[in-house]
């Protein structure tokens, strides 16, 4: 691994004397729903009043300039309901009002993201990258539905290799207590910095980062079930058992993202354990970590290898400055027998490692003084990842996937819903015969 300094990060010292210190965005998802919910809840109040039906209530702040600017916290999950919701009591039917009054349902919500990449010495593509809605329910104040929808690439076609459309999240909540709640369904495995926050204003960079692409096979997601909660004094958890990965489907370029079975009958042959564990005590601080453990050998006859996952990571925010790193590392056993095997049944052998590993670094900067409902971020971040960072006795690496990465670019909000995003990507290998592409990228984002 190599570590190479963040010279190009910052060129502007001098500001920081000319305006005064601003944290960045909260762009959170789940706290916009928060804050939503908050001002629903005051609204039924009030109209409760009207009806003679004394309630106390206290009003939630609306937010302010400097709430808008304020540092990005991950969401800490509650047993009370953190999407909106609207109150709904029919005015016929032959169920009671009363009965429906426990009823409330949330409204939809999304993100989209558009981009145009230019490799270097090939033509440029625009491309609609992703179409997501997002649809939930609350059936009462202990159990909730919620679900994300995914058309990728603008179409698909029966057949053909032109998009896809995935029922990413399809999970029922039961809420018991703070510490303890019950979750099934189609779920996001609570992998990694990006697999579970990735919404484009979320992360800088028009594409999501190399390790969360390649060492993390971000967007994954399988059915499971398992708990969540908030255990007090800034740490919260998930632990969840999924359906495995398909470990004839490795590769020596993509490691395991080919393995994911999408919940497309997904086989639960072994079924994996994953979990996560954050710490959110100090502001402008958050530090996670997380792991997956299971046998992935349902489709290899004989050979049921392990793959264990271990990844850590951390995000600091101090003043106008933006701090984020991940580190990531995959094993996996029987591999010599896994790439035997896959060799004689298909003709090609994956070369498949027995581990790999990635890390990056990054740092950001925000240029516009916090009175400005707008943001302009410039950031740079270094990445090495390596899919055949170890291989079995007998195999060789490809060294032409073992990789670097330094990106650098900026970040434009005109709301902060709404991300402008422009970056250059210098992407370099180890192989003395195949050469990396750099490449141009430029992109829009926004969700609501």
């Amino acid at each position: 691994m190599r570590w190479l300094p963040l010279t190009l990060l910052l060129g502007v010292p001098h500001l920081l004397a000319q305006a005064p210190a601003s944290p960045p965005p909260d762009t959170s998802l789940e706290s916009r729903f928060s804050q939503l919910e908050e001002r629903i809840r005051q609204l039924e109040a009030e109209l409760a009043d009207l009806k003679g039906e004394k309630q106390s209530t206290q009003p939630a702040p609306q937010p302010s300039q400097e709430a808008s600017r304020a540092a990005a916290q991950p969401p800490v999950p509650s047993p009370q309901p953190d999407l909106p919701m609207a109150e709904v009591i029919p005015t016929t039917g032959t169920r009671s009002a009363d009965f429906y009054a426990r009823e409330t349902r949330m409204p939809f919500s999304g993100y989209m993201d558009y981009h145009f990449n230019k490799p270097e010495g090939e033509p440029g593509v625009a491309d609609f990258h992703r179409f997501v809605l997002l649809f939930g329910h609350s059936f009462n104040h202990r159990i909730q539905f919620w679900s994300e929808l995914e058309l990728e690439h603008a179409f698909v076609e029966g057949g053909e290799e032109g998009g896809e459309l995935e029922l990413e999240q399809a999970y029922l909540d039961f809420l018991v207590k703070p510490w303890l709640n019950f979750r099934s369904g189609i779920m996001l495995a609570p992998v990694g910095l990006i697999n579970e926050r990735h919404e484009p204003p979320t992360f800088n960079g028009v594409e999501r980062p190399f390790v969360d692409t390649v060492v993390l096979p971000t967007t994954w997601f399988e059915p499971g079930a398992g708990i969540f909660g908030d255990l007090g004094k800034g740490f919260v958890y998930k632990a969840y058992m999924m359906a495995p990965l398909d470990a004839s489907r490795f590769d020596a370029a993509e490691g395991l993202r080919n393995g994911r079975q999408k919940a497309l009958e997904s086989v639960m042959q072994n079924p994996a354990l994953t979990g996560r564990l954050e710490y959110h005590g100090l502001p402008g601080l958050s530090l996670g970590g997380s792991f997956w453990t299971g046998k992935s050998g349902f489709a290899t006859p004989g050979i049921n290898p392990r793959v264990n996952v271990f990844e850590v990571d951390g995000r600091f925010s101090l003043s106008r400055f933006d701090f984020r790193g991940e580190f990531a590392q995959t094993t996996l056993d029987k591999t010599a027998l896994l790439n035997s095997l896959l060799q004689r049944t298909s003709g090609v052998n994956p070369n498949i490692a027995e581990r790999m590993r990635g890390f990056y670094f990054e740092g950001a900067y925000h240029l516009l003084p916090r009175e400005f409902r707008h943001d302009f971020v410039v950031f740079s971040r270094y990445e090495n990842f390596d899919t055949q960072n170890k291989m079995a006795p007998g195999f060789l690496p490809l060294r032409q996937f073992d990789r670097d990465a330094f990106v650098t670019g900026f970040t434009y909000f005109p709301e902060p819903d709404i991300a402008l995003k422009l970056d250059y990507t210098v992407l370099r290998n180890q192989s003395s015969f195949i050469k990396a592409r750099n490449g141009l990228n430029l992109g829009i984002g926004w969700w609501f």
